[in-house]
């Protein structure tokens, strides 16, 4: 377990362990705060605010939320809620960032702050990673952040940026070891993942474009490949999730009842598009040192990007009065439903799915 936790925060995507931990605390107290009528009215007197019946004759507005006069919809902030997110927030931040100082970083020399270009790693897929875990720390943060009484808007800029704020940090961490650098393409890619959360909540008040990720354990058939793939990748059903590039994928997934609102489409229905690569066996080339010392190079295989689209479910779509199932729901919104789906590669090669993971 303590392999898999190290693994998740050095690896792409970084914090598959926090996104999960988020996914099932954060939507939790979301759907307690519904149940136990944390949004109240303001005291009397109060000219910022207004009650929500008085708004409702002339726009849509969520159930117990007020109005701030602005037009941003506001829950009365609770200070121990507060209290509790700023808590949970330092805890598990702070205490991962240790954990991975002391895991990781410690057991490589130190240098001087420097750069590093990896921009061709991995044929981007790994930048892609990068802004899929921005995305989804700030999704689930500001759950939290609202289930703590903040307004729409301050929840989602606090919560939205987030999961930059953390990587930011590992960043850094990086930018001092003698072995990687600070990469401004990791940054751009954290910037963009919690762009895309941020200004969906203040433009739609609603995530309709949903960031999401898929992956399938790949077989390698010659034993050559196969061997470079264990000692790259790893056995382990959960370090070749976090590690192999060839089976992964990442997912534009748009609802569409959400951009056609007088349409009979399911409110679930999605389409999405995905973007994944395959053929790679070392970060910028086929090429590596076996065991003995022996140079190898395979640029026979070619390096492929893989674009995708197929139909997916938003899940929290899905009616329920069951918190537990709501929970599941959330969780489950993060990864790309299997369906059929159709692949074209940057090599002109196309495929139909029957299912795709």
């Amino acid at each position: 377990m303590i392999r898999y936790i190290i693994y998740s925060l050095k690896l792409r995507p970084h914090l598959f362990f926090l996104s999960i931990f988020y996914l099932s605390s954060s939507h939790s107290l979301a759907q307690q705060s519904d149940a136990t009528g944390l949004l109240s009215s303001p005291k009397p007197g109060s000219s910022k605010y207004v009650d929500v019946k008085i708004y409702n004759e002339y726009r849509p507005v969520k159930e117990n939320v007020l109005i701030d006069v602005a037009g941003d919809s506001a829950a009365w902030p609770n200070k121990k809620r507060i209290y509790i997110i700023t808590a949970v927030n330092i805890a598990g931040y702070g205490g991962s960032l240790i954990v991975l100082n002391q895991a990781w970083y410690a057991n490589y020399p130190r240098s001087s702050f420097h750069f590093f270009n990896d921009d061709k790693e991995w044929l981007q897929v790994d930048k892609i990673g990068h802004g899929w875990t921005a995305y989804n720390t700030g999704r689930l943060s500001t759950a939290m952040w609202r289930w703590a009484g903040l307004s729409e808007k301050k929840a989602a800029l606090i919560g939205g940026l987030s999961g930059t704020a953390y990587l930011t940090v590992i960043e850094i961490l990086d930018g001092f070891s003698s072995q990687w650098g600070f990469s401004w393409g990791d940054m751009t890619a954290n910037l963009v993942g919690s762009g895309l959360f941020i200004s969906q909540e203040l433009l739609w008040q609603e995530q309709r474009i949903q960031y999401k990720f898929s992956f399938h354990r790949n077989t390698y058939d010659n034993p050559m490949l196969d061997k470079r793939a264990n000692d790259l990748f790893g056995n382990s059903w959960y370090e070749r999730m976090l590690k192999d590039y060839n089976a992964q994928a990442y997912w534009l997934s748009a609802n569409l009842k959400s951009f056609f609102k007088e349409s009979n489409l399911p409110a679930w229905l999605n389409v999405a598009v995905g973007y994944g690569a395959d053929g790679m066996f070392g970060g910028f080339e086929n090429k590596w040192t076996d065991t003995q010392g022996n140079e190898i190079t395979r640029y026979d295989i070619s390096r492929k990007r893989q674009f995708y689209i197929a139909p997916d479910i938003d899940f929290t779509k899905i009616k329920t009065n069951k918190k537990w199932l709501k929970t599941v729901f959330s969780f489950l919104n993060a990864f790309k439903c299997p369906a059929p789906a159709l692949m074209l590669d940057s090599k002109g090669k196309f495929k139909v799915y029957a299912i795709y993971f």
